[in-house]
């Protein structure tokens, strides 16, 4: 038998969990002081929902479920079974799906706006890496049925307020507007159909640079005119501005939106956090519609959070679009920067070990350790025979004060 945890998953020991339990703690109770429900729905979902779900590379990354009893007996008979044949559902990648999913069939007994939470475990099969998992914690909120840019605002000051709360200051908001970039890319040249492709290679500028971003899109066979267009514009030397690039969209008031998220974000963050146009940010997703945002930080490489609006996702299950905005912290990612930075949870009782022996009624014990509890996180421990090894994996654990017993009296140092 194998001990170690599947690649991709961890086990987690009491130490760590018990800041994760303290992190996620306070992501909910932001929250839920804002105004958000928390739900919870399977981690299994139909195959035909997450093929279709516009996900992006994430739909190469779904685990898939055999199906059970005759009906997988039926499929091993044939010769070359497809994979629909073999497999009727999957883990979900992220929580977005299930939610719109969830909102379809329960709307008639949600609020409308629905402000929702959802914070659990999803599935993604990566290849792993630090700060990327096969099994992780996504920490989501989400607002449905309101098209108002006020929906962006309010979900970025939210989710800022749940950084500030677990004491993470050094992060910014990069956000940016599909439908600008799309405008942009298709007045340079590229066609409708390409685009997509086409921003998927733009998202990795911060990482390939122009040079890098030519190639690419050379090797995809992409009209010359128009990747020469791209390539002048990301390398011109000017400052890229949101006034800039919507001076490259046919319409530039398809701009006015965004400016006004940032405008007001900012006039709500009052310098607590920096939000910042970006203008390469696509987010991998294929649902997006709209605004996108991103949580970055120095202490990380990566994104450590995103999202951004889905108004037409829901209406793959009611038949008419209904509009949706979500963002989502990267909790994993969240938890292993505090870790990195030995974080200790504010105000948290110094913990003290009661050592006892069986000379000392259980009772008696049980009764004092309810007053030291009043000051400590308090543990009753049996007392080993060889004392030094107990107190040193003790201290490894955390444990600063110790009660034991001298003739009867309980000791405390």
């Amino acid at each position: 038998m194998k001990t170690n945890a599947l690649k991709g998953m961890k086990d987690i020991l009491p130490a760590e969990q018990k800041m994760r339990d303290y992190v996620q703690g306070k992501i909910l109770e932001t929250y839920r002081a804002s105004g958000f429900e928390r739900i919870s729905t399977p981690i299994l979902e139909d195959s035909e929902n997450l093929d279709k779900s516009d996900g992006g590379d994430n739909l190469n990354l779904i685990f898939k479920v055999l199906k059970r009893g005759d009906k997988l007996e039926s499929a091993l008979s044939q010769e070359h079974p497809s994979e629909k044949e073999l497999s009727d559902m999957g883990l979900r990648y992220d929580l977005t799906l299930p939610l719109t999913r969830f909102f379809a069939a329960n709307r008639n007994n949600l609020q409308f706006p629905f402000k929702v939470i959802q914070t659990d475990r999803v599935y993604r099969a990566e290849r792993p890496q630090k700060g990327r998992m096969r099994e992780f914690v996504q920490c989501d909120i989400d607002i449905l049925g309101d098209s108002s840019p006020n929906a962006e605002v309010e979900l970025i000051d939210v989710t800022a307020n749940a950084m500030l709360a677990i004491g993470f200051k050094d992060f910014y908001i990069n956000i940016n507007d599909r439908r600008i970039l799309r405008s942009m890319l298709e007045n340079m040249g590229f066609a409708p159909e390409t685009l997509d492709s086409v921003c998927i290679t733009f998202d990795k500028m911060d990482k390939i640079g122009a040079q890098g971003i030519e190639a690419e899109l050379k090797e995809k066979a992409l009209p010359e005119n128009a990747i020469k267009a791209l390539v002048d514009f990301v390398s011109s030397g000017k400052e890229i501005t949101l006034d800039y690039v919507a001076s490259k969209c046919a319409d530039p008031s398809i701009a006015d939106n965004l400016k006004y998220i940032i405008k007001t974000a900012k006039e709500v963050a009052q310098g607590a956090y920096d939000i910042k146009y970006c203008p390469s940010l696509v987010r991998g997703q294929g649902y997006y519609t709209g605004a996108v945002f991103e949580i970055g930080s120095p202490l990380f490489s990566g994104a450590i959070g995103g999202g951004g609006r889905y108004d037409n996702l829901i209406g793959k299950f009611v038949g008419q679009p209904v509009p949706a905005v979500g963002f989502s912290i990267g909790f994993e990612r969240i938890c292993s920067i505090l870790l990195d930075q030995n974080y200790q949870i504010p105000g948290a009782k110094e913990k003290c070990a009661l050592l006892y022996e069986d000379s000392i009624p259980f009772a008696q014990v049980m009764k004092e350790a309810e007053k030291l509890r009043q000051t400590y996180s308090l543990s009753i421990i049996k007392k080993a025979k060889k004392a030094g090894p107990q107190f040193d994996m003790l201290e490894k654990q955390g444990y600063t004060k110790f009660a034991t017993y001298k003739d009867g009296n309980l000791i405390l140092k």
